[in-house]
């Protein structure tokens, strides 16, 4: 049982920030929100944050969500996973590499590939240093020199790192919070 429930499904108030999650995420709360609307303040930064990090990024979709599935197989949230693996196939990947993501051994030092045919240089860069930042929260000077030949800019370089970071953020809240589909 989740330690804290979900507010209710048609919870209106504060009316202006649940207009906004729900204008987000297409005209309904998900679990996810249900839970961040405990609290107005933090749901409001995080509806702002996660539509920027989400809409207004450079990083091609498809390296965006190959990370976001990668943190998730990572850290256990099988609720991301659940939501972003359908965006990680409508932006070009494949059923056979998302389930070449997982599972994983619980420790280990560095990112090994189960199936190195199926990924192209660039995805093993990112998957490289989604493992880096989420296991060992280091990232190894030949992983940034790889994701550094790879992207276009450094922005692109901030931005995939942007990205493994704020979705480790969220894979963390998902779990410690027991969030699931309802």
């Amino acid at each position: 049982m989740r330690p804290i429930p979900f507010v209710p499904k048609d919870l209106d108030e504060p009316r202006e920030l649940v207009e906004a999650i729900k204008s987000r995420r297409g005209g309904e709360l998900l679990a996810l929100d249900r839970m961040l609307l405990h609290s107005p303040g933090y749901a409001q930064g995080w509806n702002t944050f996660l539509a920027k990090v989400r809409n207004e990024l450079t990083v091609p979709q498809k390296l965006a969500e190959l990370a976001i599935c990668y943190v998730a197989v990572l850290n256990g949230a099988n609720y991301e996973l659940e939501q972003h693996a359908p965006l990680f196939l409508a932006a070009g990947g494949s059923l056979q590499q998302l389930d070449a993501l997982g599972p994983r051994p619980a420790v280990g030092s560095q990112y090994e590939s189960r199936q190195e045919s199926l990924f192209e240089a660039g995805e093993h860069a990112v998957l490289a240093l989604t493992f880096d930042m989420t296991r060992n929260i280091t990232v190894a000077a030949q992983t940034m020199a790889e994701i550094k030949a790879e992207f276009d800019s450094e922005q692109q370089v901030v931005e995939i790192i942007g990205v493994i970071a704020a979705y480790n953020m969220v894979s963390r809240f998902l779990v410690a919070l027991q969030v699931e589909t309802e």
